[in-house]
């Protein structure tokens, strides 16, 4: 069978990806192409391609070759239902915090459902915003309220939630939404959570890309945990709860970080039967 001349690009594109480390050289290569030619990834390989588009690809294959994450490159990251906006100065969602999301998702239904109140959900280390907006996306009568520190993270979260009605603020989430201290239901963050020595082993993508300030939390990785459980005591009312996304070795030091004063501290696991969240309960 004679072979398209995207099937060739594509090819040539995933050995590049691989040669340079990338953990999924075959797919990125794909979805690159499905970017500039705005086809289907089903019938990406048949479709045909132009010089322009072509030239851009290359453009693109060099880039993610250097480790510039894929989303960079589009702009964009799927988030469970929702697309955001993504790039320079902004931490990139990744697939596993989708879960985390959920989890705030259905704890804010069941809080609509056993009350005619509505829910009230808090983000912290909002970043692009991808929770809030996923919150917002199937729980629209949520009340839903986000805070980042980092400016330039700020303004991507901005572009995302600017007219979904998520109250977002610049600033610490230490001493954020004093208005709301003893009414949230539901506090939910993804804050950074990689120890400083662990440098060497942390992907290109996320050390060289990523701000700093999403990353990086001490010497265990729990500076930014600890803030948010007392963060989270303050804000939630009795009986709320709270969610907080760990790396994978963390599944014992994170949940210990509640152990003292909340109650039902659970830890959550990934697709990948690693460990990746932890949640707990105020006590009424």
């Amino acid at each position: 069978m004679i072979r398209t001349q995207a099937e060739r690009l594509i090819d040539e594109a995933a050995a590049t990806l691989e040669a340079a480390g990338v953990a999924s050289p075959v797919a990125d290569a794909e979805w690159l192409l499905v970017h500039v030619l705005g086809r289907p990834r089903a019938v990406i390989r048949r479709a045909p391609v132009d010089g322009t588009q072509r030239a851009t690809y290359l453009e693109m294959i060099a880039a993610r070759a250097r480790r510039v994450p894929l989303q960079h490159i589009t702009g964009t990251a799927a988030f469970r239902y929702v697309d955001v906006e993504v790039g320079p100065g902004v931490f990139v969602p990744r697939p596993e915090t989708e879960l985390l999301a959920g989890w705030a998702i259905e704890q804010a239904q069941t809080r609509s459902a056993a009350s005619s109140e509505r829910p009230v959900v808090v983000e912290l280390c909002a970043g692009s915003g991808a929770i809030s907006l996923s919150v917002v996306h199937e729980v629209p009568h949520a009340d839903v309220h986000a805070v980042e520190l980092d400016p330039d993270a700020h303004g991507w979260a901005l572009r995302n939630l600017g007219d979904s009605g998520v109250d977002l603020r610049l600033g610490d989430m230490a001493d954020a939404f004093g208005d709301l201290d003893g009414t949230v239901d539901v506090v939910v963050a993804n804050p950074p959570y990689i120890p400083l020595d662990a440098w060497e082993s942390v992907a290109p993508e996320a050390r060289d890309h990523d701000p700093a300030l999403a990353l990086w939390s001490g010497d265990d990785g729990l500076d930014a945990m600890r803030v948010v459980e007392q963060v989270a005591w303050r804000l939630l009312r009795p009986g709320g709860v709270v969610g907080a996304e760990h790396a994978d070795a963390q599944g014992e030091s994170a949940p210990a970080v509640f152990a003292e004063r909340w109650l039902e501290v659970r830890d959550h696991r990934d697709l990948a039967d690693r460990p990746r969240f932890v949640t707990a309960r105020r006590p009424a």
